[in-house]
């Protein structure tokens, strides 16, 4: 704050915005929620985001509830236009899988949808205005809110490193252990060059959740930081620039939950396939 005004500085203004609601362990031993952006830092690697969490978990409880309520009322003489809308997003997600996925797993589907709309769900929240729900938030007494689960890599590497478990998974019970083994340590250049292998085999496995996390990641934070930075312009130069920056984020919005559904589709194909 501005010792003589009491009003935020830009930077401080910025800071606010891009800071988690934290809970965590204090340097004295209690458990509580940060209260500024130091306290936040001491808490360390166990401290847990609760909006990025609470804002994961009601996002994915609305996408099941609607999913659920569209699959009990179908219809098959006299669909709706909602049924309609729910089966094309269905339809448009099984014509990625038969062109990308050429295993057998049931499992593939229904995950590849799951990514799909949740993370479009998550990235939609960075379409609302940026001080609306934080402004509420500090009517409650809640210092800090950051409403998009997706600009927090601890979310994007949660499902990142929930995708490569399954990738590891399916890896070793599609081609066993050994088969998986002599596909890290004798591809591309055969035994002789096995060190070589090891090296750049296991460099390519880690960099598929990295990459997978830090792609929407950083798209989803750079389009929060815009929103940010407009919302600190003169409230008629606002309107100019963010309505057109926000037509163009639906695009990023979409985009991004395609690309990660489809690079989940292709990695679960890459383990399932018995030849490297």
């Amino acid at each position: 704050m501005s010792a003589t005004t009491g009003v935020m500085t830009s930077s401080e203004y910025i800071k606010h915005h891009l800071q988690n609601l934290t809970y965590g362990q204090f340097p004295d031993g209690h458990w509580g929620i940060a209260h500024s952006a130091e306290q936040a830092k001491e808490m360390g690697f166990w401290a847990l985001h609760l909006d990025t969490l609470g804002f994961s978990f009601i996002l994915g409880s609305l996408f099941l509830i609607v999913f659920y309520r569209a699959g009990r009322n179908m219809t098959v003489s006299t669909p709706s236009g909602f049924q309609n809308f729910i089966e094309s997003i269905i339809d448009f997600v099984n014509e990625n899988i038969r062109g990308s996925f050429n295993g057998n797993n049931p499992l593939v589907a229904p995950l590849a949808l799951t990514c799909f709309i949740w993370i479009i769900l998550m990235n939609t929240m960075d379409l609302l205005p940026i001080d609306l729900l934080p402004k509420i938030a500090s009517w409650m007494g809640v210092d800090y809110l950051k409403v998009v689960p997706t600009a927090d890599p601890n979310a994007t590497f949660g499902m990142s490193l929930g995708i490569f478990i399954l990738m590891i998974y399916y890896s070793i019970k599609e081609k066993g252990a050994g088969g998986f083994a002599s596909e890290l340590a004798f591809h591309p250049f055969g035994k002789a060059m096995l060190p070589v292998n090891l090296l750049l085999e296991g460099v390519g496995l880690l960099a598929k959740p990295v990459s997978l996390a830090l792609r929407l990641f950083g798209n989803m934070y750079a389009g929060e930081l815009i929103f940010i930075l407009i919302a600190l312009f003169p409230y008629w130069i606002q309107w100019s620039l963010s309505l057109p920056w926000a037509i163009f984020h639906i695009l990023i919005v979409l985009l991004q939950g395609f690309i990660f559904m489809t690079l989940v589709i292709v990695y679960m194909d890459m383990a399932h396939q018995k030849e490297h």
